[in-house]
């Protein structure tokens, strides 16, 4: 597999993870939209590409900043004629404790991870619709998906990114779009200080890169949290558990504090293929079939 001739952008690909990736992605024969907050960064790692053989094309825009990365997409569009994959990569660190936390620290983590993704997802996604093709990667994190003490803000917006994943999936379907969630665990500028030296010898950001070609590919999976880290990969699901019917009533509460071990039991537990599911299955437990029917709508 390979991706000659797909237009790729990697936001903050001006080091650490966003490099590596857009040296994937060229390597793989990709041509690579390098963007960075800084053009000399992300001229770098444009003349890296082109100097391996690769095309490229440098471009320095915030990803939150909605007007330029709108002028970015239109100069892509412009120069190669479509936008086959986007790789949200860009993102920063405010980690404190949330009792230290102010909310400027937690905002500015949010605007980046989540907004940027919202972003420069909305900026590629009609040009996506109108080739019925596209990947989109996000990249979210086991902070979120789990939780890391002193990330509040960014545990909070790595999660909110798994949401997007999923609507935008879901939307996206019909019109050829795939979208998937990327967990990486690399030695970058933003986990120095959060990891061991030792550890960060082994994770080198390269070896997360690979999770593209499966993420982005051709034959790319929708709706995957993919987590990648020293060349280990595993799938992450949010699942639901078969749960268990209490009903209404005064004593309902109490229901289900006995009850408690059957609504937790993972015992069958899945993965909803959508989140009317949850109402779905809860209207049909209580005999409102009817009322199933009239949310597909």
């Amino acid at each position: 597999m390979n991706l000659v001739g797909r237009i790729a952008i990697v936001t903050g690909a001006g080091g650490g993870l966003g490099r590596t990736h857009a040296l994937y992605l060229a390597r793989l024969g990709a041509k690579v939209v390098v963007n960075d907050m800084s053009q000399e960064s992300a001229g770098k790692i444009a003349a890296e590409i082109v100097a391996g053989g690769g095309e490229a094309m440098p471009i320095a825009a915030s990803v939150t900043d909605e007007a330029a990365i709108l002028a970015m997409v239109e100069d892509i569009l412009s120069r190669w004629g479509r936008v086959d994959i986007l790789v949200n990569n860009a993102g920063i660190l405010r980690d404190k404790s949330f009792a230290k936390m102010t909310m400027d620290d937690f905002r500015a983590v949010v605007d980046v991870h989540l907004m940027g993704a919202a972003i420069c997802s909305k900026a590629v996604w009609e040009p996506m619709r109108a080739q019925r093709y596209g990947r989109i990667v996000m990249t979210t994190s086991s902070s979120g998906l789990y939780g890391n003490f002193g990330q509040a803000n960014y545990g909070a917006a790595k999660m909110a990114q798994v949401g997007l994943m999923q609507t935008l999936a879901i939307e996206g379907e019909k019109y050829g779009i795939r979208v998937n969630a990327l967990a990486p665990t690399a030695a970058t500028q933003m986990t120095h200080g959060v990891l061991s030296d030792d550890s960060l010898e082994l994770l080198d950001p390269s070896l997360v890169s690979p999770a593209l070609l499966a993420l982005a590919g051709e034959d790319a999976p929708t709706r995957t949290v993919l987590c990648a880290g020293a060349g280990h990969f595993a799938a992450a699901n949010i699942t639901l558990t078969r749960g268990h019917y209490v009903g209404a009533g005064a004593d309902a509460g109490d229901r289900l504090l006995s009850g408690w071990q059957a609504v937790t039991d993972r015992t069958g537990e899945m993965v909803p293929p959508y989140g009317f599911f949850q109402a779905e299955r809860e209207l049909a437990s209580a005999g409102n079939e009817n009322l199933v029917v009239a949310l597909r709508q």
